[in-house]
């Protein structure tokens, strides 16, 4: 984890951005104090859900997997390409 000061931050903005990309958290602080952190964003939320569901399918009841179901079948490929991992 690499620290650094607000004022260091914005005026590298581009390489906190680019280290944060390559899995780096930045620790942002302004007057010795942490105001903020720049982690890398998480990834894979389709597959993070679908992998849940999957774990879930035994305790979920008939009319929720009837509703999923349902749900599935009337999404549009619009909605679909939001998570295209899942």
């Amino acid at each position: 984890m690499k620290v650094m000061t607000a004022t260091e931050a914005s005026r590298s903005f581009a390489a906190v951005l680019d280290e944060a990309e390559r899995g780096e958290t930045i620790v942002v602080t302004r007057g010795g104090k942490q105001i903020a952190v720049i982690a890398p964003a998480p990834t894979a939320p389709g597959r993070m859900v679908k992998a849940f569901l999957t774990r879930s399918a035994e305790k979920v009841d008939a009319d929720f997997a009837a509703d999923v179901a349902a749900a599935r079948e009337v999404a549009d490929d619009e909605m679909r390409t939001t998570w295209p991992d899942a």
